[in-house]
């Protein structure tokens, strides 16, 4: 090698040597004196709320149950009815996992002709989970998607959404939990990148107005609390959230928190499950079901019952408490991808519509509250309160 290129060489490996000491002295609990950075502003593209652009005010009636969901076996007649309902706001969220334990025990009764009554998002999944492990199934139900109770929800993953109350909340009630939403979550993922984006990834801000508490999801006037148990078992599935401050983003003098979180777009979803259902041989017949003797006409001696609060009538149960939830659904708007929850009312940009929902200052807000009618006046707070952070 010439003496030039020695030369040259070696002063490449002094700067680049030059540049790792002082990359090494840049890092946390080295030498040197890291440079600040000013966190980039986030740039939110308005959102089109205002009121004229409702299209669409639909109620929907969660099922709560304080235990959890019941997901035990009892012998009516001569049916084996396995249960699968009572699963509050996360029916969406735990439903693949809830049915996978419903599943298993139908198919212990040695049948292989099985059947579900409800087309919600626990019954599609029960029959699905039915179908690969082997059986023919029939869905009979009164309504089918987007018709059905389960397509009037929000569209987002909580899988401890009023999921029991926290005295139920034992170590087996835990564990069972953590495996229906472990399992789900798994489900849920397979259907990322699809056409149709049946399901999707979306950062989530909390919007407060000052730094203080969010969210309450714990009641401190004497009633039962909600049991929180994401946080404690499934930490590892969602990223940390991510603060910030007034000055680092478009949305004014407010404090922001951002999460990933999943979404699902329930129309598509619903409709690639009922096409997967049918594309495997799958049966639907419309049929209503008024006492649990009414079963008696199902030609099957197995079924899986997922009609959701309709169980409190069907079965007369009264451990079943209705908790409204109404959304109010605008244009879909292709180009917001970001949810917004702020002063109890969540914004979740569906690919079927944008959907604004008052969700209340806590997990109490609906609660014991079966009323069906659409609420304008609700409707158009939610809206007017997302509208005025663009204002």
């Amino acid at each position: 090698m010439s003496e030039s290129l020695q030369t040259k060489f070696g002063r490449r490996q002094l700067l680049a040597r030059a540049g790792a000491v002082m990359a090494i002295g840049a890092l946390p609990g080295c030498g040197g004196s890291p440079v600040a950075r000013r966190p980039a502003e986030i740039g939110f593209r308005p959102i089109r709320a205002s009121v004229d652009r409702i299209s669409q005010i639909s109620v929907c009636t969660r099922p709560f149950r304080a235990k959890g969901p019941r997901l035990d076996v009892e012998r009516i007649g001569q049916k084996t009815v396995v249960h699968n309902y009572g699963h509050g706001g996360s029916g969406w969220s735990l439903s693949w996992g809830s049915s996978a334990i419903a599943v298993d025990k139908a198919m212990s009764s040695g049948e292989r002709e099985i059947a579900v009554v409800g087309c919600g998002a626990l019954g599609l999944t029960s029959a699905l989970l039915l179908q690969r492990a082997g059986a023919k199934v029939t869905i009979y139900a009164k309504e089918l998607p987007p018709h059905v109770p389960s397509s009037f929800a929000s569209g987002l993953w909580t899988p401890d959404s009023r999921i029991c109350f926290e005295e139920h909340a034992t170590a087996e009630f835990k564990q069972s939990w953590e495996q229906m939403a472990r399992t789900s979550w798994g489900i849920h993922h397979k259907s990322l990148g699809l056409p149709g984006t049946p399901v999707e990834f979306i950062d989530s801000y909390f919007v407060s107005d000052d730094p203080g508490p969010r969210r309450r999801r714990v009641e401190a006037d004497g009633r039962p609390a909600f049991a929180e148990l994401q946080h404690e078992l499934l930490s590892d599935l969602t990223p940390a959230g991510v603060d910030f401050p007034p000055g680092t983003h478009t949305l004014g003098p407010h404090h922001l928190r951002r999460k990933a979180q999943l979404m699902f777009n329930i129309h598509g979803y619903s409709q690639m499950l009922m096409q997967d259902f049918r594309s495997a041989g799958g049966r639907v017949e419309i049929a209503e079901f008024h006492t649990p003797n009414d079963f008696a006409k199902i030609r099957e001696q197995t079924l899986i019952h997922a009609t959701g609060y309709g169980a409190r009538a069907l079965f007369d149960d009264p451990s079943l408490t209705p908790v409204r939830g109404q959304v109010a659904r605008t244009a879909p708007q292709p180009d917001i991808h970001y949810r917004l929850l702020y002063r109890g009312v969540s914004f979740v940009p569906r690919r079927d519509g944008l959907v604004f929902q008052v969700i209340g200052d806590d997990d109490y807000y609906g609660f014991a509250d079966d009323t069906a009618q659409p609420d304008h006046a609700e409707a158009e707070h939610a809206v007017h309160t997302i509208a005025e952070l663009f204002a």
